[in-house]
C-alpha cells in the first residue's frame, strides 16, 4: 500500500492518477491545476501541497498561478453559483443595491459561499444582458429587471426547490 501523502486516503487516490499523467512534463502548471480543480471542484491547500511534493513544483508557484487566473478557485463553490452583473447598465439600474441585499440575505461577501453550501455569490463585469438590467444569473438561468426584493425571492425559490 502506498504511503499517504495528504493523510487522506481518498485525496491521495484521486490525485495520484493526475500526478502520473503530468509527471516529468514541462509547462504543466495550468493544465495540472485545471485537472485537479475539475476532479475536486476547487484547489484545496492539501491538494496543492500534495502536487508540490509529488511533482517538485514549489507550492508558492502553484498558488501564484491559481490566484492569478480567475478560472481557478481556492474555495469550494456552492451548489448554485449566483453571478450579479456590475456592468455600466446594471450599475445605473441599481445592481449595487441588489448586491448589498444579497450579501445581507445570504450572510456572505462577494466571492464567498453560504454556510449550507447552497450559494456562491460572485460579482461579474458583464453578463451581456444590458436590456434586462439589473441582471443576475443563477447557474445558467438569467434573471432580469431585478429589485433587491425580487433577487431575494428568486434565491429563495432555489432554496425551496432543494
Amino acid at each position: 500500500m502506498p504511503t499517504l501523502v495528504t493523510g487522506k486516503p481518498e485525496l491521495d487516490e484521486v490525485l495520484r492518477p493526475i500526478v502520473e499523467r503530468f509527471k516529468g512534463g514541462k509547462g504543466i502548471t495550468i493544465p495540472l491545476l485545471a485537472a485537479v480543480q475539475e476532479k475536486l471542484g476547487y484547489l484545496s491547500p492539501e491538494a496543492l501541497d500534495f502536487l508540490s511534493r509529488e511533482l517538485d513544483i514549489p507550492a508558492a508557484e502553484m498558488f501564484g498561478v491559481a490566484t492569478f487566473y480567475a478560472m481557478f478557485r481556492l474555495q469550494p463553490q456552492g451548489k448554485h453559483v449566483v453571478r450579479l452583473c456590475r456592468g455600466t447598465a446594471c450599475h445605473v439600474q441599481g445592481s449595487l443595491l441588489v448586491g448589498e441585499m444579497l450579501q445581507r440575505h445570504l450572510n456572505v461577501k462577494e466571492g464567498e459561499t453560504t454556510g449550507d453550501g447552497l450559494f456562491t455569490l460572485q460579482f461579474v463585469a458583464c453578463l451581456g444582458c444590458c436590456s434586462l438590467a439589473p441582471v443576475m444569473m443563477v447557474d445558467g438561468e438569467v434573471h432580469g429587471r431585478l429589485t433587491p426584493e425580487k433577487a431575494v425571492e428568486i434565491l429563495e425559490s432555489y432554496r425551496k426547490a432543494e
